[in-house]
């Protein structure tokens, strides 16, 4: 009976250690109103705060949530931000709720939230917590009656790249990595406890239309598309710029294996004459001549990233155009009726 619990705890060890991938991101209504609620409230100003729960198998489970403060740029804000985490988890574990933390969410304007700062933040997850996720929530773009909710993770693969600070083009190749790789989706899943969901059918209205379904109806989408438009034109000027920075790369290259090659010549007839004239010849290669040190190649990180950014506008216009001319063509419909 020994061996044979033994063999079990074995087992379940074994078991443990073998990473599962993560395949659903399990969020608490009431977790998402609050979210909701801190990021309208400070909006358009950027607010982050801290998700609770457990991991779960494949799920995670995103039981509770607590907003971290705004600071003021004279205040220790790491030292600060880190004691008030500690102190409200410690609250939390008091009053006998959820205080593992399993990632944070934050709020973003029009989706711009493919920046190193988010990657980063991402790395000082991992080391502490081993699957962790990031919320993110766009009021603007939830105001044109879509829920603009996303859970993000990195992938392994850029992980890897990031922590050996190496994106050079070679090292992408090799990994078979693109812009698309950098970030995954994690699908979201709903949940609410038998007595919140008998408590929202009784709250119910008898009528079957809400204030969501009238603003899905709004047929002004300038300012939204506006601002698109400004933020996509911004950042194709950051990637012309990112290409020039390789372009100026590759030409400097270009002009050094030129020059190497105009040297090596020169040594060689160099050569040939010292023969000639029974001396040793010299060493055809000089480290310390200034043209045989190689040129650091520009990282790729930052054009991913603004690529990224990119589609990310092209995917909201292309959206919200398509939903207007469907409600261009209800209203035209509804009109003639």
């Amino acid at each position: 009976m020994a061996n044979t619990m033994a063999r079990s705890f074995l087992q379940a060890v074994a078991t443990e250690e073998v990473a599962t991938p993560l395949r659903v991101v399990q969020i608490e209504g009431l977790v998402i109103l609050k979210i909701i609620k801190h990021c309208k409230e400070f909006s358009p100003a950027l607010v982050t705060g801290q998700l609770l729960g457990l991991d779960v198998g494949s799920v995670l489970e995103v039981t509770n949530c607590f907003p971290f403060p705004i600071q003021e740029e004279d205040e220790e804000i790491e030292a600060d931000g880190a004691n008030y985490q500690l102190e409200m988890m410690r609250c939390l574990r008091e009053v006998n709720v959820d205080n593992n933390t399993v990632g944070w969410y934050q709020s973003t304007m029009l989706g711009c939230f493919q920046t190193v700062e988010l990657i980063e933040t991402f790395m000082n997850y991992q080391e502490n917590i081993r699957r962790c996720v990031c919320i993110i929530y766009d009021p603007s773009r939830s105001n044109q009656g879509a829920l603009a909710l996303k859970a993000l993770k990195l992938s392994d693969s850029f992980m890897d790249l990031y922590r050996n600070n190496n994106f050079t083009g070679e090292k992408l190749r090799e990994k078979n990595l693109s812009w698309v790789d950098i970030f995954e989706e994690i699908p979201i899943k709903v949940s609410n406890s038998a007595l919140i969901s008998a408590f929202m059918t009784e709250l119910e209205p008898d009528t079957p239309v809400t204030q969501g379904d009238y603003d899905r109806l709004q047929l002004s989408t300038n300012p939204f598309l506006e601002r698109n438009m400004e933020f996509l034109i911004e950042c194709m000027d950051d990637l012309s710029m990112e290409q020039q920075k390789f372009q100026f790369f590759y030409r400097s290259q270009s002009r050094q294996q030129a020059q190497q090659q105009a040297w090596l010549q020169k040594r060689r007839d160099e050569n040939k004459a010292r023969k000639a004239a029974g001396e040793e010849p010299l060493p055809e290669e000089d480290p310390a001549n200034p043209i045989f040190k190689p040129i650091p190649e520009p990282p790729r990180l930052e054009s991913f990233l603004i690529t990224n950014r990119i589609a990310n506008y092209c995917n909201q216009i292309n959206g919200v155009t398509g939903q207007s001319f469907n409600r261009l063509y209800l209203t035209k419909a509804l009109h003639d009726n």
